[in-house]
């Protein structure tokens, strides 16, 4: 039986013979914005080279719905429509910000493309914003045009920007000017080409700025795995394989990590619509024969509850992740045993808005290996620990996790501080996360913002949230530090009960002194029926919780 080791030695020789010199995945260093930084050699410069590549893939399936079918020769065409009117009729130009304020849809992508594919700038606007956080949008990006559904048009109402109807404008666009020429602009390969905003958990959100150059990169990285799966003896093609998708195309996963690298690949995308339900999500994966899905844990969490998911064929589904936010071991190893399409196909990641894709990414063998890891830093990207003097780290220390590679995003919209704090002149990226690393593995500790200082000792909430949720009569919970006169800050936790759990909160404290050092175990509970507050990507929204 081969080892993890083993498996790892073969997977090095493999990618490296893919990516070395004279290799398909060639990576070399070249000048990015005046840093050196590893770059794939036979790469792509401007995403319109994309969409015109996609003809090939001609009437292969891209995007499919419950009701809808689309193309690649459809999807070109209409995209081809739409960018003219953009151009044409409303003005649009080399550098202009376009936003999307839309729930998932197929049009949302063909915005994505034409608005690209001709040098503007496609802002994605989380599409659960309130109207308040819609204006702090347009103001901070000043886009010349809002694509926006029904929904979210309610909440730009008397706008001065102009306001296209999804529904309305953009579905006749798209077939307004069947034989217009596929769209192209004059592009250098860092200028920005998107601008998403960071899950504003704590602040106002900030506008990641992605360059052409970025997400051509996650392109690249893409293919690379798809030619890596193949060399390990899949027996799919790439372009047979068919993704669901299920997070908001606002987000990085669904939008750099989906739907622009499966038109490359001439894969199909599987688009769930509508709010998350178990039920149309796993007929779908029958119907469509979905392979790979990447769900947040919240979902994974209600398809464990569902208890039903055996009622449907999910035997093409090889491929499994978690995304987008954390999940503990014993979570993990729940669905490995509960869900049969988990238990051998698992994987998870750790990622950011600001780095376009993953950071690093733990495969099956490196979660059974080292449980609780995120994996390795994935390829082309440099990960280092540091100290709060930016000094490097060593092994096993804890500190702040650095990356720098070509996914890093440019900066933030309009926010020229925030970016020098965030990114160095060398294009070092601080994350604002603690972490550590073990023989090459990122294991991460919290989020910098979430710590808790306690009598100058540091807590980390992510600790304590790992062993509770592991109580049996435990759904979620969180931990965070609320002030206190003496201390500085006290320990207190938020613990959502499972339906007909009896646990006591002396019980729960008892419980935590067993497994945690005295001053990290909370002093203030609140036990409830009801879960945490969340985000369209996922995440807790901690500083709506009150304990």
């Amino acid at each position: 039986m081969s080892s993890d080791t083993d498996h790892r030695s073969a997977a090095l020789a493999r990618a490296a013979a893919l990516t070395g010199p004279g290799g398909r995945f060639e990576l070399a260093d070249d000048d990015v914005l005046g840093a050196r930084l590893p770059v794939f050699t036979h790469r792509q410069r401007a995403l319109h080279e994309v969409l015109h590549a996609s003809v090939a893939h001609a009437d292969r399936e891209y995007v499919v719905t419950a009701d809808s079918r689309l193309t690649f020769a459809e999807h070109a065409a209409q995209v081809a429509s739409l960018a003219h009117v953009l151009r044409e009729r409303y003005g649009v130009v080399k550098g202009d910000r376009v936003a999307i304020a839309a729930a998932n849809s197929p049009e949302w992508i063909q915005v994505f493309w034409a608005t690209v594919s001709i040098g503007a700038v496609a802002v994605g606007f989380n599409a659960w914003w309130t109207a308040r956080e819609m204006d702090h949008g347009l103001r901070n990006a000043e886009p010349v045009l809002v694509v926006a559904d029904a929904k979210r048009s309610a909440k730009l109402a008397d706008r001065a920007v102009p306001v296209l109807s999804l529904e309305d404008d953009v579905r006749r666009f798209l077939t307004a000017h069947p034989d217009a020429p596929l769209p192209s602009a004059d592009v250098a390969e860092d200028d920005p080409a998107v601008i998403l905003y960071t899950s504003g958990t704590s602040g106002r959100p900030k506008g990641a700025v992605h360059t052409h150059r970025n997400l051509l990169a996650v392109v690249e990285y893409h293919r690379l795995n798809d030619a890596l799966l193949q060399m390990f003896g899949d027996p799919l093609a790439p372009e047979d394989r068919v993704y669901l998708l299920t997070l908001p195309l606002f987000h990085i996963a669904s939008l750099h990590n989906l739907a622009l690298p499966r038109l490359a690949t001439g894969s199909k995308i599987a688009l769930h619509m509508s709010a998350f339900d178990v039920d149309a999500v796993l007929g779908m994966v029958e119907r469509e024969r979905v392979t790979n899905w990447g769900a947040v844990p919240t979902m994974a969490h209600r398809l464990l509850e569902h208890g039903r998911a055996d009622q449907y064929d999910t035997s093409s589904l090889t491929a499994f992740a978690l995304a987008s936010a954390p999940s503990t071991t014993a979570f993990k190893e729940r669905l490995r045993r509960e869900l049969p399409f988990a238990k051998d196909s698992l994987v998870d990641s750790y990622g950011l808005t600001e780095t376009c894709t993953a950071v690093a990414a733990a495969n099956p063998q490196e979660l059974a290996a080292a449980p609780g890891t995120l994996g390795r830093p994935v390829t082309g990207v440099r990960l280092e620990i540091r100290d709060p003097f930016g000094e490097v780290l060593g092994e096993g220390e804890e500190g702040e996790v650095w990356v720098r590679s070509m996914y890093n995003m440019l900066g933030y919209w309009n926010d020229p501080e925030a970016t020098a704090d965030s990114i160095r002149p060398d294009r070092w990226l601080r994350t604002g996360d603690l972490g550590c690393l073990r023989e090459g593995r990122l294991f991460l500790v919290s989020r910098r913002s979430d710590l808790i200082i306690r009598g100058g000792e540091n807590v980390y909430p992510a600790e304590i949230e790992t062993v509770l949720a592991e109580h049996p009569d435990v759904s979620e919970c969180l931990v965070l530090g609320v002030p206190h006169a003496e201390l500085g800050q006290e320990v207190a936790a938020v613990v959502v009960l499972r339906p007909g759990a009896t646990v006591t909160e002396e019980a729960l404290r008892e419980y935590a002194a067993n497994e945690l050092a005295y001053f990290k175990v909370p002093k203030r509970w609140r036990l409830t029926a009801d879960g945490l507050p969340r985000n369209a990507t996922g995440k807790v929204i901690r500083h709506s919780v009150q304990v």
